[in-house]
């Protein structure tokens, strides 16, 4: 039953992020089009059979069946129609800079939608933790892995990683994802003096998403210690004597603030006895428990409390700061990316389709707090802008290329040259999408399962 919740909850939540992504992408269009005199023919939200709507002038707006976006239909715009004759309301009637506005109008909409966002997150929510752990400190550091190879120790504060200064935890792990078996260069401050080292990034099983846990890296994301929200029964942790409202204060002596630093001792010390320093009712208390194999891994079986967080809105001109230096991280990431994926640095493999995105989209909706919804709808919407920019024809950059071509030849490139290369682009991008789709497959739960 829990898979079949999670499905829905993605399904609906995939439909809901990308139709909102696409119909904000067709209205750019939409929008510059109608400004530049250009009939629009139909204005839809959804594909497929058109269930309602409304005609306002040349214009159909209408809600169709298959709720997966939207789009716009302009007159003249597809080169299979041909060019329509003496029809000024036509798209081709109109000069090469107004349909480059036309085409440029989608992609910015997207960055628009973006930041108005995170605008409004910053502005009105701005979750912020109780306890703010300022610094990149690393929790703990798993013996034998990339990272205790590389000379990184427990309590080292990352002050430089590849080509970021004073990264935070989010920015370490972008670039580590992006350099997967390649050796990064990092600076550490460990009692006072700044440690220069040499981290190799491994690579992640195939279909596997890289996690700095994969390296060997424990971050420290809270101050406090490990409070215990539940505990299942006949599970080690009861067994132990561990009850609801403890804080775990101490594991072996090693002070851990976060479950999954637990989660990967325990792992690393493959079902060994811990002890445990708990803080019960305002008294120390100590408690030995023998980790089991339950689900996946060694674990106690206990639900630990979330991460205390407060609302902090900021003052409007710093949430436009804020919601500026996010759209400008996440564009020259995904323009990095991009740049990898030509050079051969990064794998396709690593890019996600739509199931991707719709385990995403399921997982932020079922997270607590607004910062994973705002965040990754935030960075689909400027995906999709910087993606459809790019120059191959179908996508919006392509339209763009093609009518910078034509002003440089000073004439208009033939009906059928234009369709035999949108034909052959369309195949091309279906048989890209396809093996995006099978490599989104590829990572469901029930294949990873399956894995040796």
């Amino acid at each position: 039953m829990q898979n079949l919740h999670d499905v829905v909850v993605a399904i609906v939540a995939f439909i809901v992020l990308i139709g909102v992504m696409v119909v904000v992408h067709e209205f750019g269009h939409f929008a510059v089009a109608k400004l530049c005199g250009v009939r629009v023919e139909s204005f839809s939200v959804g594909f497929g059979p058109r269930l309602f709507g409304i005609k306002r002038g040349d214009t159909d707006y209408k809600i169709c069946l298959l709720p997966l976006g939207g789009y716009v239909k302009m007159t003249g715009e597809n080169p299979s129609e041909g060019e329509p004759v003496n029809d000024p309301g036509a798209f081709t009637s109109h000069p090469r800079w107004q349909r480059m506005l036309i085409g440029l109008a989608g992609p910015v909409a997207n960055f628009i939608l973006a930041f108005v966002l995170m605008v409004f997150y910053y502005y009105f929510i701005n979750e912020v933790p109780k306890n703010v752990v300022s610094q990149t400190s690393i929790e703990w550091v798993v013996p034998g892995s990339a990272a205790a190879q590389a000379g990184i120790e427990t309590g080292d504060l990352i002050r430089h990683f590849d080509t970021v200064d004073n990264p935070d935890w989010m920015q370490v792990g972008n670039r580590s994802s992006l350099n997967l078996n390649q050796t990064v260069p990092v600076t550490v401050e460990r009692g006072g003096q700044q440690v220069q080292l040499s981290l190799h990034i491994p690579q992640v099983a195939k279909g596997q998403d890289f996690d700095l846990n994969d390296a060997g890296i424990l971050p420290q994301i809270n101050l406090g210690p490990i409070g215990v929200d539940e505990v299942q029964p006949g599970t080690p942790a009861q067994k132990a004597g561990l009850r609801k409202g403890d804080q775990i204060q101490t594991v072996d002596g090693h002070e851990f603030h976060y479950v999954g630093t637990l989660l990967a001792y325990m792992q690393a010390g493959q079902g060994k006895p811990l002890t445990l320093g708990v803080l019960r009712d305002g008294s120390p208390i100590t408690l030995v428990a023998t980790p089991a194999r339950l689900d996946s891994g060694w674990k106690l079986g206990f639900q630990a409390m979330g991460t205390p967080s407060r609302m902090d809105p900021l003052p409007f001109p710093k949430a436009v700061t804020q919601a500026k230096v996010f759209c400008r991280d996440n564009s020259f990431l995904i323009v990095e990316v991009l740049g990898r994926l030509f050079t051969r640095k990064v794998a396709v493999s690593q890019l996600s389709g739509p199931v991707g995105i719709a385990r995403m989209a399921g997982q932020a909706a079922e997270m607590k707090g607004y910062l994973p919804k705002f965040g990754l709808a935030a960075a689909i919407s400027i995906n999709l802008g910087i993606l459809n920019l790019m120059p191959f024809p179908i996508l919006d950059g392509g339209l763009i290329l093609l009518l910078l071509i034509e002003s440089v030849l000073r004439h208009d490139i033939s009906l059928n040259v234009k369709e035999r290369i949108y034909q052959a682009a369309f195949v091309v991008l279906v048989v890209f999408f396809a093996f995006i789709i099978f490599n989104d497959v590829t990572k469901l739960p029930i294949f990873t399962h399956i894995k040796p």
